[in-house]
């Protein structure tokens, strides 16, 4: 057996695997532990279900030491079918210090997708409330250390957004409310 064999092997989903994926908005931690000691901490985040199918990384923070702030919004992908057959199916976070060396881990979270996902429709509101959670962060050594913030519609998908942002308004102008026609997007010098 080779000592050079990968950690983890990247496994290629038959052409019959179906994968969904869901939108998970990573927020923020607070008061993770420093694992730098000499330097400030630059966490980043990586997001998975499935690490050998897809895993998605959000940005390195560079100022927010040990209560990093990224607010993005990754896409995860899993086989469609884990839901049905797992019920312990989950979302991982796992939270790493950048550095020029190596990578040191934080900490990780975990929130199981059944908690999140309730399904219904996208683009209504009424099924997709905004629903922000913060779970306890994990130490690899077992202990918790730190909180998590994030957001999984229940949906797995943000609002739908529209194409044009185009719309009339109402503006209140010198205490009068006047109709303003909003400009039409213009995408590559033709209207959208």
């Amino acid at each position: 057996m080779s000592h050079c064999q990968p950690k983890y092997r990247r496994v290629v989903p038959a052409a019959t695997t179906k994968l969904r994926e869901i939108e998970v908005m990573i927020i923020s931690a607070q008061d993770l532990k420093n694992v730098k000691h000499v330097t400030q901490v630059r966490a980043y985040a990586v997001v998975y279900v499935e690490k050998e199918y897809h895993a998605a990384r959000t940005g390195v923070d560079e100022q927010g030491g040990t209560n990093p702030t990224w607010n993005e919004v990754v896409k995860v992908k899993f086989r469609e079918d884990l839901l049905e057959n797992d019920v312990l199916a989950a979302l991982n976070v796992d939270i790493y210090a950048h550095g020029r060396v190596r990578e040191k881990p934080v900490g990780s979270a975990r929130v199981l997708l059944c908690d999140v996902l309730k399904g219904g429709d996208e683009r209504e509101p009424a099924d997709n409330p905004v629903q922000c959670m913060t779970v306890q962060v994990w130490r690899p050594s077992g202990r918790p250390h730190g909180l998590l913030n994030l957001w999984v519609p229940p949906t797995g998908r943000f609002l739908m957004r529209r194409e044009s942002l185009s719309f009339s308004a109402r503006e209140a102008v010198d205490g009068e409310e006047v109709e303003v026609e909003e400009e039409p997007v213009v995408k590559g010098g033709q209207e959208a």
